[in-house]
């Protein structure tokens, strides 16, 4: 593969932003930055730059055999650098995507992504301070902001808190210590479980506890806060804060992922009365008209017909489930995963879009 620079390049006034329903990702660079843990870095590969909120994420359609499998990363990348995304993606026991692509995700592969979304970031949840709480692999949208408030406000003011199992997990430990030197308002603190044989840790070690958090953010009840991590982990950084009389109205945490596969009911266990009372999906591009039950989504209804509609989260975050409505209402009571030009343009998610009536969709 020729990795030589090219002789031109477009300016970024030349270039329109990417969208995510006409182009490809391809991979430039693959980066080793913990045990089970790569950084990957995208290009459009049509010679688009990139908008986003820093801590947004997105979703990846990935060809795990034998079918695609759809998974959701955080960018870990900083939008003040628009010609490139990354996301950082750590490889857990029994996961599927993640180790996918650390173990065959090459330069010069092409994947189709979905995105960016979500709310998450400071700036959709400005604060005059922050304090960043992280675990693990949530540590990602938290480098997102701090690269581009690096980038762009060199002087915002954040107390960032990361807890690894030993100091070797922590991931963009050399680049975060690098950075207090260019943010005098930055201020770090590494919490690890186990320390590593033949291995100097001056550091903290332990949980992350509520006796602890005054010592690690002595102002931290006047901070907007970011937490990222574990659901159990978010759990007790919640339950601790709301114990210490923290104003909840100024936390934020990150919660997305794939949700538990449905339970799906039997065609023909549906009763002819709820039958009678259902609407009717009408699927223009599988050709087929199947009942939907009261309260039931286009998604569910789709899967007990056997007709595929991608799908990651399935709680109206993600986006990935996104089909063109072209008859009839629903109810949408999404959490984000659709803008208001798509909705415009008669868009729906069909994880939680309930017909409202007779309801015909492009799937």
């Amino acid at each position: 593969m020729n990795m030589t620079l090219p002789q031109t390049y477009p300016h970024l006034d030349q270039m329109q932003p990417w969208n995510d329903r006409l182009h490809l990702l391809e991979c430039l660079s693959v980066i080793e930055e913990a045990p089970n843990v790569k950084t990957f870095t995208f290009k459009s590969d049509n010679q688009n730059w990139f908008r986003y909120e820093p801590g947004q994420f997105m979703t990846f359609e990935l060809p795990v055999q034998p079918e695609a499998v759809l998974r959701t990363f955080t960018l870990s990348s900083s939008p003040s650098r628009p010609f490139t995304i990354a996301v950082t993606a750590k490889a857990q026991d029994g996961s599927i995507g993640a180790r996918w692509m650390l173990d065959h995700l090459t330069p010069g592969a092409r994947l189709k992504a979905f995105g960016p979304l979500g709310d998450f970031s400071m700036r959709k949840h400005p604060g005059e301070k922050y304090l960043f709480i992280s675990a693990g692999s949530g540590i990602t949208p938290m480098m997102s902001m701090t690269r581009w408030m690096h980038d762009c406000a060199p002087q915002s003011d954040i107390n960032f808190v990361t807890c690894a199992r030993r100091p070797s997990d922590i991931i963009f430990r050399r680049e975060l210590e690098y950075l207090t030197s260019c943010m005098p308002n930055l201020k770090l603190a590494f919490l690890i479980k186990e320390h590593e044989m033949g291995q100097v840790w001056t550091g903290i070690r332990g949980r992350f506890e509520e006796a602890r958090l005054p010592l690690l953010s002595p102002d931290f009840k006047d901070r907007t806060i970011f937490c990222c991590g574990p659901e159990t982990f978010m759990r007790d950084v919640r339950t601790m804060l709301e114990a210490a009389g923290f104003d909840m109205t100024h936390y934020h945490q990150e919660s997305f992922g794939p949700a538990a596969e449905p339970v799906l009911p039997m065609m023909d266990a549906i009763s002819t009365e709820a039958v009678e009372r259902s609407a009717m999906v009408s699927f223009s591009m599988s050709g087929m008209e199947v009942p939907c039950a009261p309260g039931e989504t286009i998604l569910k209804a789709a899967r007990g017909a056997g007709i595929r509609i991608a799908a990651a989260c399935e709680s109206g975050l993600c986006g990935t489930c996104k089909v063109m409505k072209i008859s009839g209402e629903v109810d949408m009571d999404h959490n984000g995963g659709i803008l208001d030009d798509e909705i415009d343009e008669g868009y729906v998610l069909a994880c939680c879009s309930k017909p409202l009536g007779n309801v015909e969709v492009e799937a």
